[in-house]
């Protein structure tokens, strides 16, 4: 109990501080509209000298790491089976494919254009499966090197930056194509990066698009669980600083947020979980997930930020178009 209560006194001044910058965050989300993740990320960077700050440094990096695998977890309660499943596996199989299509282009891209490979891997996860929220949970099962928090912390921002464009574009888009109600709730959900955009541009057309869209989407998410065990496969052998820099120490195959993840998702599909115990869950995720990020901008400095450079920036805007031309093709061949 000795140990517990100093290990409590350790992270509390840095988790508050986390949970501050949150709440922060959630106010001006609420009150001026736009994603709370992005305003808690960008907030906590203008905290980011305390990161050096012994009192806080624990807390934070408890913060970052252990509350963002929560948030992850409590994911698995949003899902169902029946709801995935509904959909058909031609559209099902064709989504997976443009996710899985979406990855290896982010893997090989970012090698040709001289970055790392898992910044590739980082971010074409986020924008093929579910934007800040994948990026959390693959930047999780990375091993660590230099520019982790750098790299997570601009994949984010990117992700954010271009789903919320997606948001206000792509409805418009589905009309110009001809697209009807099922297919733009697909082709919306199975391109725009975050599950919160895709809610706001699915409900925006109309209830049908909005619902299938939704659906399209949660099968994107449960699509993090195969993503993050490949990538803790395949981060023991992709090196850190280039193909000739040392793979690092390497996290757990099959990390036990992933597992509580699954196990989540097979009690909501059991019907096991009530349904204010989905939304509850729902909603702690949101708020765990939020708290992690700000954590993680208190980790991330401006300057370090700004050398990420125009290669990324062109990495991530080709990784959603190549994802936006999958989805339209698979429509267009269905």
């Amino acid at each position: 109990m000795m140990g517990l209560s100093r290990r409590g006194r350790a992270i509390f001044p840095g988790v508050l501080l986390s949970l501050t910058l949150a709440l922060a965050a959630s106010f001006v989300a609420a009150s001026q509209g736009g994603p709370a993740v992005l305003y808690a990320l960008l907030l906590g960077m203008a905290f980011n000298f305390l990161a050096s700050d012994s009192r806080f440094a624990e807390g934070i990096a408890f913060s970052a790491r252990s509350i963002l695998r929560i948030g992850v977890a409590l994911l698995g309660g949003r899902i169902t089976l029946n709801q995935i499943s509904a959909l058909g596996w031609h559209t099902l199989a064709g989504i997976a494919a443009a996710v899985a299509l979406t990855i290896g282009f982010g893997l090989l891209a970012a090698r040709a254009l001289g970055l790392k490979q898992r910044f590739g891997v980082l971010s074409a996860g986020a924008t093929a499966i579910c934007g800040a929220s994948a990026a959390a949970a693959i930047s999780a099962v990375l091993p660590r090197y230099p520019d982790h928090e750098r790299d997570t912390a601009f994949t984010i921002i990117g992700v954010t930056a271009l789903s919320t464009l997606a948001m206000v574009l792509y409805p418009v888009l589905a009309r110009l194509i001809g697209f009807d109600a099922t297919d733009t709730g697909i082709f919306l959900g199975g391109t725009i990066h975050d599950v919160a955009q895709v809610v706001g541009a699915g409900y925006s057309v109309g209830r049908e698009t909005g619902d299938v869209a939704t659906i399209i989407k949660l099968w994107r998410v449960a699509l993090l669980v195969p993503t993050v065990l490949i990538v803790a496969l395949l981060a023991r052998r992709i090196p850190a600083e280039g193909e000739d820099g040392p793979p690092g120490k390497s996290p757990p195959l099959v990390p036990l947020f992933l597992i509580a993840f699954v196990v989540l998702v097979a009690l909501n599909s059991a019907g096991v979980l009530p349904a204010w115990a989905g939304s509850a869950m729902g909603d702690a995720s949101r708020w765990c997930i939020t708290l992690s990020i700000a954590a993680l901008g208190v980790k991330t400095s401006l300057q370090a930020l700004g050398k990420v450079g125009a290669r990324a920036v062109g990495l991530m805007a080709a990784e959603t178009l190549l994802l936006l031309g999958l989805v339209v093709a698979l429509l267009k061949l269905t």
